[in-house]
Formats: C-alpha cells, structure tokens, sequence
C-alpha cells in the first residue's frame, strides 16, 4: 500500500523559480520578462547566477531533508548559511545518478584543488547522469567551481540573498495563498482516488507501469513550476513529487489577462508536425522512437515537439518498469481549450 505524505514550503518554488527565470522556454515564460527580474540583480551577482544555473539543478535532496522546518524561504537561506561555505556546492549537488567514474573525477578535482583537459569528458558523464546534456564551457566552469568550492560557496550565499531581496520576498508572499490551496486542493482528490490516479492527476498525465511498488508518496504543491513537475527518487520504492498548482486560469507574470494555458496549448497546436503528432497518438499509443519512424524525423526533434505538447498539458506520458516511454494525446484538454478560447473570445471586456 502507498503511503501519502504532504509537505509544504516555498523554498521549493524559490529554487524552482531560479531554474524556471535561467530556462524560460524550457517553461513556457516570456524571455523578456524572465530577462527584467534577472536584470534586478547586480551584474556581478547576475551573471554569476546565470553560470552557476548551468551547473546545479533545483536542490531538492537538500531541501528535502527532514531536519529543518520550516521550509519557507528565510529558513532554507539560514541553513545554507549554516553550512561551511568549501560544502555548499557539494550540498547542492546531492542525490544525481551519476557513475562513479565521474563522481570519483568530482571528489579527486576538490580535493587537490586542480583539473586538466582529461577530467572534463568525465565530468560531461556527471551531467548525463542527471539527465543533462552540457556544453565545453560549463563543463569548464563546472570543474572552476569544484576547485574552488569556497569562492564558490561564498557568491552563491550572497547571490541567492539578494535574489530574495529584489524579487523572491515579494513573491513569495504573492504566492503562499496557492500553494496553501494547492495543497488543500490535493488533500481533497486524495480523499476520492487511489494514489497511482491521484499521482497522474497531480503530475498532469504522468503514470507509472509499477507504481504498485512505490510504498511512499511524497506530494508538495509548487506554484512556478506549473503545469510541468519535478519527480526525485531518494529510494526506489519512494517518490517525491513537486506538483505544479497554478490554475488555467492563473498567470505567472503578474497583471497578464490572457490564460497562460491557453497561450501554450494555442501555440503548441500551431505547428504542422505537432498536429501530425496529436493525430497518431489519438490512434495509439507512440513512443519517440516509432513516432519519429511515422514521422521520419530524427528522435531529438520528435522528442523536442513532445515537450513542447506537454507544457501545453496535451500528452500523458507513460513510464514503463525499463524506463521506456510512451505517450497519448489527453483529448480532454484539447476540448478544454476550444471551450477556453470561446469563453475568452465572448467575455463582455477582453483586455
């Protein structure tokens, strides 16, 4: 049996909303806009952030880490302070699948302090262990910082402080009202669904052949990282999902009156080989590999067009016990959006 537990801070969407501002298109956001509050930084701390984002992803072993409560802002920058500057870096970094060549590579350039030319491919195996693909100059950047991980832990304290200062702390109050709903919200399906149906109802479409196995759900409502979800897995049998629980009719950017959902959908429908893609998963299930053999494209574009429909929450993704997976067209959504987009057309003052 599954067993749910429900956490709640915003140091979760502090974080996220670092991620989301660096990717903006990986999220759907308006680049303009992302650029304006990265903009609100000094340039020494900007542009440190910006280089620092290609390096570690949302710290989510850290932050879930059941030793401080609670898990709101101030409190996740205390305990960073907390811990030595030369050890932050690693904290950051907890919990990636890499292989231990390269995480031998990451220990051997910290502890003398120094790398060469041979130690970057390794340290690029680091990367696709976590699910990353990186360019030579971030690798570079990467083994500086492992070398210095002081310094590195010095701007990165200083960096996020003042990211809180200038944006976060006004946001962050923005924003706990939905994501104390969200998680009111999430409670409440909990009560009326088994937890595989409640996981692939949280995490917009997402579902898992052998969720039978997973003994403890671990589910914390985010509002930045709508509608998309961040999955860690300390455990094999355990899951913790950081659901999005922005609403269709909720915008990330402030004083915007047009749905976010229905911008992305109406834009991921506009391109002629995603609407050949909606056809054939209408028919059947697709995995990348045989949508790019209908389609005759190479699996990376496939793949790229099939993140484009997900942000715009049109495919649920099935994940097989090899990890293999595969995807159908939610029909339902597509309805909602024509439903969405007359309901916005014949509104008495459209802005």
């Amino acid at each position: 049996m599954t067993n749910l537990i429900w956490q709640f801070g915003t140091a979760y969407d502090f974080f996220i909303s670092l991620f989301v501002l660096h990717q903006p298109n990986r999220f759907g956001l308006r680049a303009s806009w992302a650029a304006g509050v990265r903009s609100r930084l000094p340039g020494p701390q900007r542009q440190f952030l910006e280089e620092a984002l290609e390096i570690i992803p949302p710290p989510f072993s850290w932050l879930t880490q059941p030793d401080w409560q609670p898990k709101d802002v101030k409190s996740s920058l205390a305990n960073l302070a907390s811990i030595p500057a030369e050890l932050r870096l690693s904290t950051m970094l907890q919990g990636g699948d890499v292989s231990q060549s390269a995480q031998d590579t990451v220990d051997r350039i910290r502890m003398n302090q120094a790398y060469d030319l041979s130690d970057l491919e390794s340290l690029r195996d680091f990367f696709r262990g976590n699910g990353r693909s990186v360019k030579q100059k971030t690798l570079h950047r990467f083994a500086q910082a492992l070398s210095d991980p002081f310094t590195f832990g010095v701007q990165f304290l200083e960096a996020c402080q003042l990211y809180y200062d200038v944006f976060f702390e006004e946001e962050e109050r923005r924003i706990q009202h939905f994501l104390q709903r969200g998680l009111e919200d999430g409670k409440q399906l909990a009560a009326t669904m088994p937890p595989s149906e409640l996981f692939r109802t949280l995490s917009h479409g997402i579902s898992y052949e052998n969720f039978e196995k997973v003994e403890q759900l671990v589910l914390i409502p985010s509002y930045w990282s709508s509608p998309l979800v961040f999955l860690h897995n300390p455990q094999p049998s355990q899951i913790w999902v950081i659901y999005g629980c922005r609403s269709d009719e909720q915008n990330l950017i402030p004083g915007q009156y047009i749905p976010d959902a229905l911008i992305k959908t109406l834009k991921a429908l506009s391109d002629p080989t995603r609407l050949r893609i909606a056809h054939y998963l209408t028919q059947s299930p697709q995995t990348p590999t045989s949508l790019a053999h209908l389609l005759r494209l190479r699996p990376p574009t496939v793949i790229h067009h099939l993140n484009i429909l997900r942000l715009a929450g049109l495919v649920e993704i099935k994940i097989s016990k090899d990890r293999e997976r595969c995807y159908t067209l939610r029909k339902k959504e597509v309805t909602k959006t024509i439903q969405q987009l007359d309901d916005y057309l014949n509104q008495k003052d459209p802005v």
